[in-house]
């Protein structure tokens, strides 16, 4: 009985730690869908729970269905790169891409291996699209990123 209250204790404390700096690591999926936004280990856990549970990932990924794309690559952390440069340099990005010229671009550009004037021109011309008002957060400004990519 001491075992099943010492798991609970520990269950609890990790549910509600939450870390300095939560990386979308979850993938694709209803449960990402449902929690999307949200950081910290619960809603993360939650959410590959989810994914777990009903196997909507497989069925995303196959279709192309809960914000899963069929024709994504496993990059190997790219989109987690480019997310952690967006939540440090976000206002900068902002900057340079209203202007279509900067650092931020250039080094998104290298990050991203994609043609530096191309990338830079994208992010001006869908300025309005990756920053739609003022309040959006870096995990909004990197999906809008790699969808500007996609078009």
């Amino acid at each position: 009985m001491r075992k099943i209250y010492l798991l609970s204790a520990v269950c609890a404390a990790l549910l509600t730690v939450s870390p300095v700096k939560a990386n979308d690591s979850t993938g694709c999926g209803l449960g990402s869908m449902a929690w999307r936004g949200q950081s910290g280990i619960a809603p993360q856990v939650l959410a590959v729970t989810t994914n777990g549970i009903f196997g909507n990932q497989t069925f995303g990924i196959t279709f192309g269905t809960s914000g899963c794309d069929p024709n994504g690559r496993v990059s190997g952390g790219t989109q987690r790169m480019v997310f952690s440069f967006i939540e440090n340099n976000m206002e900068q990005y902002a900057l340079d891409a209203a202007r279509g010229e900067g650092e931020t671009l250039d080094t998104l550009a290298g990050i991203l291996n994609v043609d530096k004037a191309e990338f830079a021109k994208k992010s001006q011309q869908n300025f309005a699209a990756i920053f739609p008002d003022s309040n959006v957060d870096a995990i909004f400004v990197t999906q809008q990123i790699f969808a500007m990519l996609k078009a």
